[in-house]
């Protein structure tokens, strides 16, 4: 018995997969290698439940999850890649009735070689859009810095207090711009509307061609980006949407001054 035990000790990770080889063609392997029946048991059950006969030693609290609900997780994330691994967590708690975090749902989700990514949002685009865009570089391509000092570009970004915050609509107010301007909108469907159109009319507001689908024309987008960059570096963050409206009217008010 203490020599199959301590055979059974230094089994190398070489004979422990030929052993397994044999095993699953169906082959005595307590000759050949000379070990105990009792430890060919064992390693053959532990290849069954963990995918791996290689010896682990470890030390510490012990895994949370057994290699089943390792399977779960990765079967969850894997079936809707917009569930959060708290939303994992809780719906694995649920079905083993033991608490398990987001974080062992994230360490489990990266042995399975699943990792958390941002969603990429591609713009979709028909056969028309990209016809009309080298026309309207053509029309615009002689434009002075005159005539681009007209045009009021004018788009929405999302501002909020976390990340799962409502969204903020940033609109400048009446009186802001003078009446001589070129108004210019990303041709949305809310851009659109009967309302929208009677408004600008009624206002005498000239609008300006712009080829639909083009994000990157727009240069308030880089605004917007200035804008998230300067929140985010600030020490002490909004906690309040009023503290969040006066932070952004006050990065705002510093990136005009200097660009004056």
């Amino acid at each position: 018995m203490a020599n199959n035990q301590s055979v059974r000790q230094h089994l190398d990770a070489f004979t422990r997969g030929r052993i397994i080889g044999k095993l699953e063609e169906g082959r005595s392997v307590t000759a050949e290698f000379g070990i105990a029946h009792s430890i060919v048991s064992r390693l053959w059950r532990q290849f069954q439940t963990t995918g791996t006969a290689i010896r682990v030693f470890s030390s510490g609290r012990p895994r949370g999850t057994t290699p089943a609900d390792d399977r779960y997780i990765v079967l969850q994330a894997r079936r809707n890649r917009r569930q959060t691994a708290g939303e994992i967590a809780r719906h694995t708690t649920q079905a083993t009735a033991r608490p398990i975090s987001r974080f062992t749902v994230a360490r489990r989700l990266h042995g399975g070689g699943l990792f958390a990514r941002r969603p990429i949002w591609c713009v979709p685009l028909t056969p028309a859009h990209p016809k009309k865009r080298p026309l309207w570089f053509r029309e615009h391509r002689n434009w002075r810095d005159n005539e681009w000092g007209r045009v009021l570009f004018t788009d929405e970004s999302r501002f909020g207090l976390c990340s799962d915050s409502h969204r903020i609509l940033i609109w400048r107010e009446r009186g802001d711009m003078g009446l001589q301007f070129l108004f210019m909108d990303d041709n949305a469907p809310c851009h659109r509307t009967v309302a929208a159109e009677q408004l600008l009319e009624s206002e005498d507001i000239e609008r300006m061609d712009w080829p639909a689908r083009s994000l990157d024309l727009n240069p308030i987008e880089h605004v917007w980006d200035f804008l998230s960059r300067r929140l985010a570096a600030r020490t002490l963050p909004s906690v309040r949407i009023r503290e969040l409206r006066l932070a952004l009217q006050d990065e705002w008010a510093r990136n005009a001054s200097t660009t004056h």
